[in-house]
């Protein structure tokens, strides 16, 4: 799309700017309601190492401009500019890469503009929620109609990873690394109230009631906190109910964002907050880690990062954790995290060749040595991985969802939120507010 055309939709994308909100990954200062449209495709194998380029280098030098939001003095950083890219230019004579680390939110808008003005990089880290908006500026190359061992190199990648990176019926990039959420629990509490971690949502239920009440100290206590009500944090509870938000192409949401289990599934939450079990996305709330490390919040739905954050703040907090627990859904988490892709004024040979090396094992690994999920299915058996603070996820990663991957989903998450709160907080009638919900949802989508 060109001229006109990508100039209106990033009039448009500017206009939002201000209010974009949710990221896949930035859901800690908050990463499919269906399963992935279709199988990702199978590698015929999964190489253990990067092997060295056997072709013809270029015969002129080629530099890789890759932009990123890896922190600038992040070990992630680190890696990637001490071990990684070296590595990457040995392997490949004649490429040079230019690595380029912006804040998250700049990043997204120096795409935007750049957009306009054909500077884009050739590769970009990109927010798994930014891939549909770009898909739609025409501005992301199809990796599997132009790149012919797209199967392969895909295939090597967790399937629900992928999910995020392909729209309608098309990838229009790979997955990088991925997060997910599950339940962190007050080990004490549990104990005292004499109750195992929550294996089904009954389960969950009955512990969320019984944890909640007045501490010793005349205090009020909560079974469960979430800092928002968006889709990042009520959407694994309305997946594991069995209830979704759209079918499974992310083209209607009534039948399905409105349908009994969906119902069920936020009648239950507003049910917990009628009771006072359940708070933490009121203005004035105790900040989650702080509630949680305190005794006055008793469970919560959490990424990785929230193990770092409980040893920094409260290091002698003693917790568990479990997965999601199952309903009639089963136990479905909701998928963060980031993918890389290429843009068409790319150099697409260097490019390609770049994107497969950040996702090999050996690339992989190396940054899961920093605490960045990996994706590679061969990295994801690697020992450092098994072992790494961040083990307790891998099982919540194999079935947890993304959210609709639509160019329109800031908006919708928008609107979502906003039910979610008249629901949850206010007490609106459940089914009429979601009615009116899957109409809004539906225009959105139409777009």
């Amino acid at each position: 799309m060109k001229g006109k055309g990508i100039k209106k939709l990033l009039a448009l994308s500017l206009a939002a700017m201000m209010t974009f909100t949710l990221s896949a990954c930035g859901e800690k200062a908050a990463s499919n309601p269906e399963p992935a449209q279709t199988t990702p495709p199978k590698a015929d194998t999964a190489p253990a190492e990067t092997p060295k380029s056997t072709e013809t280098p270029p015969a002129e030098p080629v530099t890789i401009n890759f932009w990123h939001h890896y922190s600038a003095q992040s070990k992630e950083n680190e890696t990637l500019t001490k071990v990684l890219i070296p590595k990457f230019e040995e392997e490949n004579p004649g490429y040079k890469v230019n690595a380029v680390s912006h804040e998250w939110a700049d990043l997204h808008d120096k795409i935007l503009v750049s957009a306009s003005s054909d500077t884009l990089p050739d590769v970009a880290r990109l927010d798994i929620a930014w891939v549909p908006e770009f898909q739609k500026m025409d501005i992301l190359v199809p990796l599997d109609q132009e790149m012919s061992d797209f199967g392969t190199v895909g295939g090597n990648l967790l399937e629900s990873a992928m999910s995020t990176a392909k729209i309608k019926d098309h990838y229009y990039a790979l997955a990088l690394n991925t997060n997910s959420k599950i339940m962190f629990y007050n080990e004490e509490a549990f104990k005292e109230a004499g109750l195992e971690p929550p294996k089904t949502m009954d389960d969950f239920v009955n512990a969320v009631k019984k944890l909640s009440g007045k501490n010793k100290d005349g205090q009020q206590v909560w079974g469960l906190d979430e800092p928002a009500l968006s889709g990042w944090n009520v959407l694994p509870y309305i997946w594991s109910y069995g209830g979704s938000i759209t079918d499974e192409n992310f083209t209607k949401a009534d039948g399905y964002v409105n349908s009994e289990a969906t119902v069920k599934a936020v009648k239950m939450l507003a049910d917990m907050y009628k009771n006072k079990e359940f708070t933490g996305f009121n203005s004035g709330d105790i900040p989650m880690t702080d509630g949680f490390g305190t005794g006055r919040y008793m469970m919560l739905l959490e990424g990785p990062w929230k193990t770092a954050e409980m040893a920094g703040g409260y290091p002698d907090f003693k917790y568990g954790t479990c997965e999601m627990p199952a309903g009639d859904g089963g136990s479905i988490s909701v998928l963060g995290g980031e993918d890389i892709a290429m843009f068409k004024t790319a150099n697409k040979e260097g490019a390609w060749k770049f994107m497969q090396f950040m996702t090999s094992e050996f690339a992989e690994v190396e940054m899961a040595k920093c605490g960045q999920i990996p994706v590679n299915k061969t990295a994801l058996e690697n020992d450092a991985v098994k072992n790494a603070d961040f083990a307790p996820f891998l099982d919540a990663i194999q079935t947890a969802k993304a959210r609709p991957p639509v160019a329109s989903w800031s908006e919708i998450d928008n609107e979502l939120t906003n039910a979610m709160t008249s629901i949850i907080k206010d007490g609106t009638d459940a089914q009429k507010t979601l009615d009116d919900l899957a109409a809004k949802m539906d225009k959105l989508l139409a777009e």
